[in-house]
């Protein structure tokens, strides 16, 4: 095999590893962050999600685009919901509203 195909390969096993990582930090962020409101599954059907009357995943996703959830996970929402675009990136927002939107399938 060339250098160049040992690299390459090298190169995508890297890519994969960073990105099942990736998946992983967000999950972890969504347990640490989310999910004490939202719930592990999106029902909200947790102690402070009932509280503050937290819409059921499959809800949200029917009526909120994945642009209006990520604006509202970065700014917050009213008094209720922090948002989060101080403590983390963009795509780290935008990988949070995807794995909480994956929760609906």
């Amino acid at each position: 095999m060339s250098k160049s195909k040992i690299a390459a390969a090298v190169l995508f096993c890297l890519t994969c590893t960073a990105a099942g990582w990736a998946q992983a930090d967000i999950k972890a962020i969504f347990l640490d962050k989310c999910s004490i409101c939202h719930g592990e599954d999106g029902t909200g059907k947790t102690a402070k999600g009932k509280k503050l009357k937290v819409k059921d995943i499959h809800e949200t996703v029917t009526k909120e685009s994945e642009a209006d959830m990520i604006k509202i996970a970065t700014e917050g929402k009213g008094k209720d919901m922090d948002g989060f675009g101080k403590d983390y990136k963009p795509d780290q927002i935008k990988g949070l509203v995807q794995y909480y939107r994956s929760l609906a399938k």
